[in-house]
């Protein structure tokens, strides 16, 4: 292989930094020969999807790099962990479950990481800026750093990213490189209304569609009047890695790379134009949708993290009801941002309302949802896409007072103004 290695490089391949860099850099160096890469690339910062518990082998991965003294060279970052420490007791989550995936946490955490345990690290400090090359996991966490900030990541599958934080180097290829990053699919939102468009809903219905078309390619998304709001990208991020495999929206006029339509497709043609109009979105949003009827176990909201302006659109949303005694109320984030949102007095109405949070992990990541719970409800796409085949569960998408108001009333209970014909 004729890969161009700095004496760094080579260095840590050798041994010569230790075992644990020498180890993450045979496994960089192996990528690349399996990615075409010619060179390796320097990266200023990482999130490492691994540190979630997915059996034996990830807690043994994990524990053999921090037993060889591994540690991270550039700011690291932590996704969802395995489980709730200081919660899983309340829920399902088998006690070795809790264990295991409690070990992993401390392996993660002994290499340098920072222990955010969130699937939205753009809403941290550590949130990176526009042009800094990056080695994120986490689908949704991919999508927003290429489309919203300008960052640049490939898609880094779990293992690959901690080796990448551990020696600061990445094939260079893919979307790091700017020749890969042009549009090759034109979608032009056609008479989809200003009031569709200012609406939540519509981003996660807007997402899963792109997501299904797209699949591995580069959507350029054209026809937005307005600007959307950073919980709304994160929405629509978070759907559009779902239902595809995408990696970097265009949407004209946000993403900074796409100030026009030209400048997205680097003033090329698109491989395919497709006009996405009221009638294919809802369709995209009845297929959100897979229970039959009003009966309901499970309101959950959070997937991504929830934030802290989501905590405060929720509480004037629950203060002075309180959940039908029948559907359990479940809010999944991050331990910072359920922090932040207690000192701001977002929690109380949601202790009084008879809700529970769940912080570190979620539903999708960690055994905790008891046997009976068969029907939810959520205003995530990402819940709604994977919840029946990870889940065994049947879903019910809606807007976030559809879910308020179904939680109170102990059925699914749905505004559906804004999709009528």
């Amino acid at each position: 292989m004729n890969l161009k290695m700095s004496a760094n490089d080579r260095a840590q391949l050798a041994g010569e930094r230790g075992p644990a860099a020498q180890m993450a850099m045979r496994i960089i160096v192996r990528m690349a020969e399996i990615c075409g890469a010619d060179s390796l690339m320097d990266i200023t910062g990482a999130h490492i999807d691994s540190a979630l518990f997915q059996g034996e082998a990830t807690l043994e991965f994990a524990e053999r790099l921090a037993g060889l003294g591994a540690k991270v060279v550039v700011p690291t970052t932590l996704n969802v962990s395995g489980v709730d420490e200081r919660g899983w007791r309340e829920w399902a989550t088998p006690p070795e479950w809790a264990e295991k995936a409690r070990r992993q946490m401390v392996a993660y955490q002994s290499m340098g990481a920072a222990p955010t345990w969130t699937c939205a690290p753009y809403q941290t400090e550590w949130k990176p800026k526009f042009g800094q090359q990056i080695a994120w996991g986490e689908s949704n966490a991919i999508c927003f750093a290429n489309s919203v900030i300008g960052a640049r990541t490939e898609r880094y599958p779990d293992l690959m990213d901690i080796c990448a934080a551990i020696t600061g180097r990445v094939p260079a290829v893919g979307l790091h490189l700017t020749e890969n990053r042009a549009g090759q699919i034109l979608m032009r939102l056609a008479d989809v209304p200003r009031r569709a468009q200012e609406d939540d809903e519509f981003y996660p219905v807007l997402g899963h569609l792109i997501g299904r078309i797209a699949q591995d390619r580069i959507p350029v998304i054209e026809g937005l009047v307005v600007a959307p709001a950073e919980d709304q990208l994160k929405a629509l991020c978070a759907a559009t890695a779902s239902s595809g495999a995408v990696a970097l929206i265009h949407l004209v006029g946000v993403t900074p790379e796409a100030p026009t339509r030209e400048a997205a497709f680097q003033n090329r043609s698109p491989e395919r134009i497709v006009e996405v109009t009221m009638e294919s979105l809802r369709e995209a949003r009845r297929e959100l949708t897979t229970a039959e009827g009003e009966k309901l176990d499970l309101v959950v909201l959070g997937s991504p993290h929830f934030s802290l302006a989501e905590f405060k659109k929720l509480a004037p949303m629950l203060e002075g009801k309180r959940r039908h005694d029948n559907v359990q109320f479940l809010i999944t984030s991050s331990r910072l941002m359920t922090e932040l949102a207690d000192k701001a007095g977002y929690i109380e109405p949601l202790e009084q309302f008879g809700g529970k949070l769940t912080v570190d992990t979620c539903i999708l990541t960690t055994p905790m949802l008891h046997p009976e719970i068969k029907t939810l409800m959520t205003n995530s796409a990402k819940y709604a896409y994977y919840s029946p085949g990870l889940l065994n569960a049947q879903v019910v998408f809606g807007k976030l007072d559809d879910c308020v108001r179904s939680a109170v009333a102990g059925r699914v209970v749905r505004d559906e103004s804004l999709w009528r014909e």
